[in-house]
């Protein structure tokens, strides 16, 4: 800012500020992020260069459907999902998953448990929690994709009552408490029909757990290998999928994915990314980037949104944007007037975005935008139920 000019004074119209030969930073970490998205110990800062203003209005999104010179939906969604997967820095993978079944199974209130150990990637292989309801197949199906929260200990855990291990039970039953109604998510699916996977992201349970200070280590090794922290959890995300849609006892056209918080984010971009997916739940994550980047907001501590960032992706695509590549499957994007980590204007943005590519299709009763006002950051027993009618309904 120069010398002498008060805070906050406005540009006259078509300025564009220089920093010239010093860079300031603007602090960015004074705000209290939702409950489960601190690290133990505190908040960290976080920091703008001053010039943000300046990058935010370079941000046009020009390959976002209506913006983009594509008109053709069916092209644009190939050249969208293009532009995505070249921004993943992670290749695609076609290891076989040469799954292991039956292991530690047990018997639930209408379906059985169990672990399943399969190839998630050619770089090694993962356990999931498996839950099949009784009866007669195929059963329509879910990829359950967990959150952050800054707990590493349980991941799938967070989902699927830990039946393999008794030593979780008392963490995953305290994070049902917290935010799911003491529910366990995957079991109420199972309950009502529904095939269930989840399993660890890297970092997480089996696949961990790492430190919360360790997260931007870990994303900037990968980068320094040539790959992504983000982008290889979107290539096992659509490798999980691919797994569950080609189970025998799942019919493969009704598999759905959900998620809350960052597995919302990840269940809209799986819903983006694979064509095995038919229908998509995204519980707490959608936003306009512009919006969200604003002082104080969680997204800037980095760490955690190292799991969501893929480099100059910004450049072409909104978040909104990429999860419109699903269109016109069905989508359910819900999420809680009182959520602290996704301002109203940026989820306001968002849902105009997704309305106007699913009307654009003829497919508007497709997509359900729904806020529960008096609700924070949570995924609730009464939004769960309006979730499992939603997916009762669609697929």
């Amino acid at each position: 800012m120069p010398a002498g000019e008060p805070a906050g004074a406005p540009d006259p119209p078509g300025t564009r500020r220089s920093v010239g030969r010093r860079a300031f930073v603007v602090g960015a970490g004074a705000g209290t992020p939702a409950a489960g998205a601190e690290p133990p110990g505190g908040a960290a800062a976080g920091a703008l260069p001053d010039f943000h203003p300046l990058l935010k209005d370079e941000l046009r999104f020009p390959l976002a459907w209506g913006t983009s010179p594509v008109r053709d939906f069916r092209t644009w969604r190939r050249v969208a999902r293009a532009k995505v997967e070249e921004h993943l820095f992670a290749g695609r993978d076609d290891t076989p998953y040469a799954p292991e079944f039956g292991g530690q199974r047990a018997e639930g209130d209408g379906f059985t448990r169990e672990s399943v150990t399969f190839s998630l990637t050619r770089y090694g292989r993962v356990r999931g929690a498996l839950l099949t309801p009784h009866g007669t197949g195929p059963f329509p199906a879910v990829l359950l994709l967990h959150d952050h929260g800054a707990r590493f200990d349980i991941g799938k855990e967070k989902l699927v009552r830990p039946w393999f291990d008794e030593s979780r039970l008392s963490s995953a039953q305290a994070w049902a408490d917290r935010y799911f109604s003491g529910r366990f998510v995957g079991d109420e699916l199972a309950r009502r029909g529904y095939v269930v996977l989840a399993v660890d992201a890297l970092g997480w349970g089996d696949r961990g757990p790492v430190a919360y200070e360790d997260q931007q280590a870990l994303a900037s090794n990968l980068y320094h290998l040539g790959s992504s922290l983000a982008g290889l959890m979107a290539r096992e995300d659509v490798r999980a999928a691919g797994f569950l849609a080609g189970l025998d006892r799942v019919d493969r056209r009704r598999v759905a994915v959900l998620g809350f918080s960052m597995g919302a984010f990840r269940a809209w971009q799986t819903a983006a990314l694979s064509d095995d997916i038919a229908a998509a739940v995204s519980v707490c994550w959608m936003t306009g980037l512009k919006e969200v980047m604003v002082p104080g907001n969680n997204i800037l501590r980095g760490q955690s949104s190292s799991y969501m960032l893929h480099p100059g992706l910004a450049r072409y695509l909104d978040f909104p944007d990429v999860a419109s590549i699903g269109a016109p499957k069905p989508m359910a994007f819900l999420n809680g007037g009182l959520d602290p980590l996704f301002p109203a204007d940026g989820v306001r943005v968002a849902h105009d975005k997704l309305r106007a590519v699913w009307r654009s299709r003829h497919a508007e009763e497709r997509l359900r935008l729904k806020t529960w006002p008096d609700l924070g950051h949570v995924f609730t027993a009464p939004v769960q139920d309006d979730a499992f009618d939603w997916l009762d309904a669609v697929l």
